[in-house]
C-alpha cells in the first residue's frame, strides 16, 4: 500500500532546480574533486523526482528501487555500442541521459542522488512517507 501522495507542483519546481544544477555542474564553476560526480549524483537525484512525479501514490522505497534500477541500466547500458545507439548518444540529449563509458563509480553516484531525494523526501516534503 502506498504510504505517501507527492505534490507534483513541488516535484516540477525541484526538476528545475536539478536540471540547472546539473547543467551548471559541467561547467569551469565546479570544483574539480566533485566533478566527476555531482553531474551522476543530480541525475540520479532527478530520475527520482520523475519517477515520484510519474507514480505519486507510491512508497518511497518503490520509487527509489525504480530511480536507482533506472540509473543502472542506463550505466550498464554504456557497454552496448551499435551505431543505431551511438549515433543518439552523439547528439547532447542523448549524450546526457544516455551517457558513453561505463565507469563503476557513477554506480556510486546514482546511489548517493537517489538517497539524497529519498532523505529529502522522508525530511521536508512527504510527512506520511516517514512512517515507513
Amino acid at each position: 500500500m502506498a504510504d505517501t501522495k507527492r505534490n507534483r507542483i513541488t516535484r516540477l519546481i525541484l526538476m528545475g532546480i536539478v536540471i540547472s544544477i546539473g547543467l551548471l555542474s559541467r561547467t569551469p564553476i565546479t570544483p574539480d574533486f566533485i566533478y566527476p560526480y555531482l553531474g551522476d549524483s543530480l541525475y540520479a537525484l532527478l530520475i527520482f523526482l520523475i519517477v515520484g512525479f510519474l507514480f505519486p501514490k507510491k512508497s518511497w522505497k518503490w520509487v527509489g528501487a525504480m530511480a536507482l534500477g533506472f540509473c543502472f541500466a542506463i550505466e550498464i547500458s554504456q557497454f552496448y555500442h551499435a551505431p543505431w545507439i551511438d549515433s543518439i548518444r552523439q547528439t547532447r540529449l542523448g549524450g546526457l541521459v544516455l551517457g558513453f563509458t561505463f565507469i563503476w563509480s557513477d554506480l556510486f553516484a546514482y546511489t548517493a542522488g537517489v538517497l539524497i531525494g529519498i532523505l529529502l523526501e522522508r525530511r521536508f516534503f512527504s510527512g506520511a512517507s516517514r512512517r515507513a
